[in-house]
């Protein structure tokens, strides 16, 4: 008998060589039908992998990612199997899971293949789908294993194999087919009820464009064909509120070729957006208790390279720059971090003084490669929300949870509501990503997670995501549609202020370290408004929009009727325009619309005569005919509810 541990604590005493499926068939047999996939002691296994000595077991349905996980890998089989029996002689390379479905990626040869053939592949994936076929992970020798490949003559797999030790290489097997794989399938091929292949793209062999460049299939698959509709359907709302699509059509940002890739350039009306979130955050700041500050947008090469910015970020980083006098290097800022540890450095404290909390809105440049670039969410020039605490240890703990105090405030200021956290660890084993000593980074570790225990927050431990200097909590909010976005930082770090001799003097009257917290609630501006045009569908609250009310006149006679209630509105604070353009009111409704508008006044005779405007709302219709003052008192009403629901100044 064995001993196997469930996640609620309770134990299941089973004869040795039980599998996964077997206890959860133990448990009921509705829970049995819907396991996917499972864990044990932390290790991938199979539902069907005999159990052999004492563990913790974890089984993975649908609606966990692990679930998913295994779901859409089997999927990626499926295809794969469908691939090549529809294109015989084609190489296939590898087909992993990803957030939003799979992929594979294929060496078609002298065969074409192209968006047309996703339908009878999609097909084909299904009629294998229905023959329920076992996925069956066995173990294989090196020898065997590269053998088998080398007979289809597919130096991919080949390469893939030479660098896998021998006594740790498994194949799956489903049907007639075979492949390279490492586990987590699904118990058979029937699991899989719908599919389709989204579109194909170029990729280079390992990444490498040195490489050939292969055939990528995207494809998603779903136990349901109601939630294959579903997914869809969110996928063409995606479209319609694809920032990219509305930063063009509300005129906030473009960008220009002359001007350069990945830098995007602020339009009047972005510009006002992005002022109004800025003001909002440093008003919150302002009360935390912290001090602007403003660095230049170059620094010199030394900078980083006491940082250990240039070691880590080198290659990111745009091309050295070069001045006249021979020796002299400078860099544009890749963060702002050293900066502001010589802002720190620029006079003696003592303990008396900390915390000190220096803020800046900073623009630092990346050169991200251009295929990676996305319109405001992976640029080469953004700004960052950027602050950096210098306090004493034993001031940490609580410094750090009003930093998630004010993350928690902006987000709910804002409307996201729905987020988890995730504490970001080095990867032990990679010692070489990070800087510093190991006590110290237990250290800093240590106290994210105490400050996330005692705040209460629903958080997971990600290994191997930190930052080259310290750890971090990073804040996953989803937006409207479901999908999860990465926003806010907070980071712990013991390394700078020792590679920039960062002292204060304390109560002993000795020089000691501070410990240095970085934090960035919105991330970066670029990629915050980003999301939160996605999220909002760019119909923003109305104390954040840039125009709260467009004035549209019936004709040129009531173009000075139409500025007298543009003055009266901008006398109480309402942000307007008057639409004076010789078209007709239908078209001048019609573009209100699309601009998001949240009001829209039409003044005419019957208007100028009893001095009122009449109301439409965006979306909703005429509302009425009113008085300009009772309007704007409506107007300030609602801003004023919007800022108490908010906690918005």
């Amino acid at each position: 008998m064995i001993a196997i541990t469930l996640p609620d604590g309770s134990v299941k005493q089973l004869e040795e060589g039980v599998t996964p499926m077997d206890v959860a068939l133990s448990i009921s047999e509705g829970l049995a039908r819907n396991v996917i996939s499972a864990a044990y002691n932390g290790q991938t296994v199979e539902s069907s992998t005999p159990l052999t000595h004492d563990g913790s077991l974890v089984l993975y349905t649908w609606r966990d990612e692990a679930g998913k996980k295994a779901f859409w890998h089997s999927s990626a089989h499926i295809l794969a199997q469908a691939l090549q029996e529809s294109y015989p002689g084609i190489k296939l390379t590898i087909g992993p899971a990803i957030e939003t479905g799979f992929y594979y990626d294929v060496d078609f040869g002298e065969l074409s293949f192209s968006e047309k053939d996703l339908a009878a592949i999609e097909d084909k994936m299904l009629e294998i789908a229905r023959g329920k076929h076992t996925f069956s992970l066995r173990s294989t020798s090196k020898k065997e294993a590269l053998d088998f490949y080398k007979n289809q003559a597919n130096q991919y797999k080949v390469e893939l194999i030479e660098n896998l030790e021998d006594g740790t290489i498994t194949f799956c097997d489903h049907d007639n087919f075979t492949d390279l794989c490492r586990g987590g399938h699904l118990p058979h091929t029937g699991y899989v009820k719908a599919v389709k292949l989204m579109s194909i793209a170029g990729a280079y062999w390992r990444g490498d464009e040195k490489n050939k460049q292969l055939t990528r299939i995207y494809g998603v698959s779903y136990p349901k064909q109601k939630e294959l509709k579903q997914y869809l359907a969110l996928l063409e709302e995606a479209k319609k509120r694809d920032h990219r699509k509305l930063g063009k059509e509300l005129e906030l940002f473009t960008f220009s070729k002359k001007v350069g890739q990945g830098l995007p350039l602020w339009l009047p009306k972005g510009t006002a957006l992005r002022e109004r979130l800025e003001n909002f955050l440093k008003k919150a700041q302002k009360k935390a208790g912290y001090e602007m500050v403003m660095t230049p947008h170059i620094g010199s090469k030394e900078l980083y390279v006491t940082s250990g910015h240039f070691e880590k970020y080198g290659e990111d980083s745009f091309q050295v720059i070069k001045t006249p006098n021979e020796g002299e290097e400078f860099m544009l800022k890749p963060m702002n971090c050293p900066h502001h540890c010589e802002i720190y450095n620029a006079k003696p404290f003592s303990y008396k003084d900390l915390p000190k909390r220096f803020a800046e809105f900073g623009t630092v440049y990346r050169y991200e490669q251009s295929g990676e670039l996305h319109g405001l969410t992976r640029v080469r020039g953004f700004t960052q929300d950027d602050a950096h605490i210098f306090c004493t240890p034993d001031q940490l703990d609580q410094e750090f949870k009003n930093v998630i105090d004010l993350v928690l405030y902006v987000f709910g200021s804002l409307g996201f509501e729905n987020f988890t956290t995730q504490v970001s660890v080095r990867d032990l084993s990679k010692p070489e990503k990070y800087i510093g000593d190991v006590k110290t980074w237990e250290k800093a570790e240590n106290a994210i997670l105490s400050a996330v225990k005692d705040k209460g927050l629903d958080y997971v431990v990600e290994t191997g995501e930190a930052a080259f200097y310290g750890p971090k909590l990073d804040f996953m909010v989803k937006d409207a549609l479901g999908r999860s976005w990465q926003l806010g930082t907070i980071q712990v770090d013991y390394n700078l202020p020792e590679r920039f001799d960062l002292t204060y003097k304390g109560s002993d009257n000795e020089l000691h370290r501070p410990v240095m917290i970085h934090r960035a609630p919105f991330g970066s501006m670029e990629r915050f408004v980003a999301i939160l045009l996605e999220h909002t569908g760019g119909n923003f609250p109305l104390w954040l929009m840039p125009e709260q009310v467009t004035i549209l006149s019936l004709s040129e006679k009531y173009e000075k009727y139409a500025q007298k209630v543009l003055n009266l509105l901008e006398n109480h604070e309402i942000r307007a325009l008057v639409d004076n353009r010789n078209e007709t009111i239908g078209k001048k409704i019609r573009e209100a619309e699309l601009n998001k508008l949240p009001y829209m006044l039409i003044v005419g005779e019957q208007e100028e005569k009893d001095a009122t405007i009449s109301v439409r709302k965006h979306s909703e219709g005429d509302q009425g005919t009113m008085s300009v003052e009772a309007f704007a008192a409506m107007i300030n009403k609602a801003v004023k509810e919007e800022i108490k629901e908010f906690n918005v100044e």
